[in-house]
């Protein structure tokens, strides 16, 4: 009999049964003297018991502000101390936290705040050359003469409580640290019996992810679904309470929080910050002055680092693992990964936002050919079958559309059944959209994406967002969006625009329309205006002959990895 291809992790190591809040608290106990959370840019260095006491000092302050379980409540950040203990205390508080991308802009901002109703806003002043504030004080002008925690804004109009970092004081803003005070019992004693009444099925964090159909949606995600990715994570990277996890990945997607923070958390590591956003050379500061002994990074950080002019200063023997993710990884960087950086037991996995995230993951003493050929095995009690078009399942090593099911997979997107349906059918498989397939010994192998979906860095960019932005353009009739290989960052966008009749312009002024709206990994870096687009005869654009033509005319090489 032909064997299928349909894989189980099947382990003896049961789910988590508790919520984050719960689970935390133990951590915290078991490892009190433990190094938490170290936040270099910061100066903050905390014990668990120092943990937990911040912690919990912000879920009362939260508490205090009127927020109730099940309320939204957005954090619009870099890494920074505020993140990591928004995302605990949140959890405790039972809170959704809303993720929203550090790089977005006015419109974007708007739309994720307004699609998912949040009551309330923690936001640092800004990150690189964004005005955060310049830019809420321009969608809600209403903020500057509103009493803290009392907003009345026309543009968004379920946004009352805005808290931002910092020292400085902003008109109609509570200070973050202003809720960073000692409880009371009564305090206290509240926050216990709100977490005595969370279940570990209750929403607790809304991320964005866009699709092929346009605008961002908002997957919801439950304690279970993460604090279990994250254990299981922990697990297939063989961590203990010895372990000193180094994230330059970002918090507000699942690599930084889920990957990062809880893995870590779960087996009582230590998280390690070097900076706000990623910065080879603070990363590799950062590794050696704390003796790290895990890495997490998208190839094109390793790459950053490994080619930084000053690698070889660095004492990088500490180090013994981490995750390789959110892209394909080329053979030559694993290799030198592993040789040169002493990540001899690093690990690949594949996921995506919507399974919590990851669903397969390799282990730390597989063969390097297999952490490079493939996504590893999957997870411990998660289902995976690939299918061809008619949904049936394939034999093994044939490719087809890779479908998950198991505690891993989101609640559903926000306010949108639809979609949710769309994605998630009648048995509870998740379509993931990804052509994959598993051989004979159960590893699995991305091979390519039924959606045009284009990876720029680890970033994931779906056209149809950028397309619709750009039809907004007075002088552009139509616009089509396709990825073009690139060296550095894996993929970068190209924009094939047909211009209204009459109308010329130039490549700037389609980049300068996108500068400060869309965020600038978005951006399209080649712009070509033609007349008309490759369609077959019923009317369908051909997107795989305008990303050939384009790595012809540009005299690009496909990225080559096993």
């Amino acid at each position: 009999m032909t064997e299928m291809s349909y894989v189980h992790g099947a382990s003896a190591r049961p789910l988590l049964g508790s919520t984050i809040g719960q689970y935390f608290d133990a951590v915290c106990a078991q490892h009190a003297d433990g190094e938490a959370l170290v936040v270099r840019q910061q100066n903050v260095r905390l014990s668990y018991a120092q943990f937990r006491q911040k912690v919990d000092q912000l879920a009362c302050g939260l508490i205090g502000l009127g927020l109730k379980p099940g309320e939204r409540i957005g954090i619009w950040s870099p890494n920074k101390l505020e993140w990591v203990l928004s995302q605990f205390a949140t959890a405790k508080a039972g809170l959704i936290l809303v993720n929203i991308n550090p790089a977005y802009q006015r419109s974007e901002l708007e739309y994720a705040l307004n699609k998912v109703g949040c009551r309330a806003l923690i936001l640092a002043p800004g990150f690189k050359t964004t005005d955060y504030l310049a830019i809420l004080n321009d969608l809600a002008p209403e903020l500057a003469a509103s009493p803290a925690g009392s907003l009345k804004a026309e543009k968004l109009p379920q946004l009352e409580i805005v808290v931002r970092t910092g020292s400085d004081k902003t008109p109609g803003a509570f200070n973050f640290d202003e809720l960073l005070v000692a409880p009371s019992r009564t305090q206290l004693a509240a926050l216990d019996a709100c977490g005595k009444r969370l279940q570990f099925d209750d929403p607790i964090n809304i991320q964005f992810t866009s699709g092929t159909t346009g605008s961002p949606k908002g997957a919801t995600l439950t304690h279970h679904n993460i604090l279990n990715n994250g254990y299981f994570i922990g697990e297939a990277m063989k961590l203990t309470s010895a372990d000193r996890l180094c994230i330059p990945v970002p918090l507000y997607h699942c690599f930084g929080m889920v990957l990062g923070n809880l893995a870590a958390l779960t087996h009582g590591s230590t998280m390690i910050f070097p900076g706000e956003g990623f910065d080879p050379l603070a990363a590799l500061q950062a590794v050696e002055d704390e003796r790290c002994t895990a890495l997490h990074g998208v190839p094109t950080m390793f790459i950053a680092m490994l080619d930084h002019p000053n690698f070889a200063k660095f004492d990088l023997s500490s180090l013994r693992t981490g995750i390789m993710a959110g892209s394909p990884c080329p053979v030559e960087v694993m290799k030198r990964v592993v040789q040169l950086m002493n990540m001899r037991q690093v690990t690949i996995a594949y996921g995506m936002t919507e399974t919590s995230p990851v669903s397969f993951q390799s282990s730390t003493d597989a063969p390097l050919e297999l952490r490079v050929s493939t996504v590893g095995l999957v997870h411990p009690h998660v289902e995976v079958k690939i299918v061809d078009s008619e949904g049936r399942i394939v034999p093994r090593g044939t490719p087809g559309e890779l479908l998950t099911r198991g505690y891993s997979v989101m609640l559903g997107y926000w306010n949108d059944e639809e979609k949710t349906r769309q994605t998630i059918d009648a048995a509870g498989w998740m379509h993931t959209g990804d052509l994959a397939t598993i051989d004979e010994e159960g590893y699995g192998n991305i091979v390519g994406r039924i959606k045009d979906m284009v990876i720029r860095g680890g970033e994931n960019i779906y056209p149809r967002e950028i397309e619709e932005f750009l039809y907004r353009h007075p002088k552009v009739l139509e616009v089509q969006i396709v990825g073009v290989p690139d060296r550095k960052y894996g993929e970068e966008l190209c924009a094939w625009i047909i211009l209204r009749e009459g109308q010329s312009a130039t490549e700037s002024e389609i980049t300068s329309f996108c500068q400060g709206q869309i965020s600038h990994y978005k951006i399209p870096r080649y712009i070509k205006f033609v007349s008309s687009f490759p369609m077959t005869v019923t009317g369908k654009v051909q997107k795989f002959l305008m990303r050939e033509k384009m790595r012809q005319e540009l005299g690009l090489d496909e990225e080559k990895s096993a």
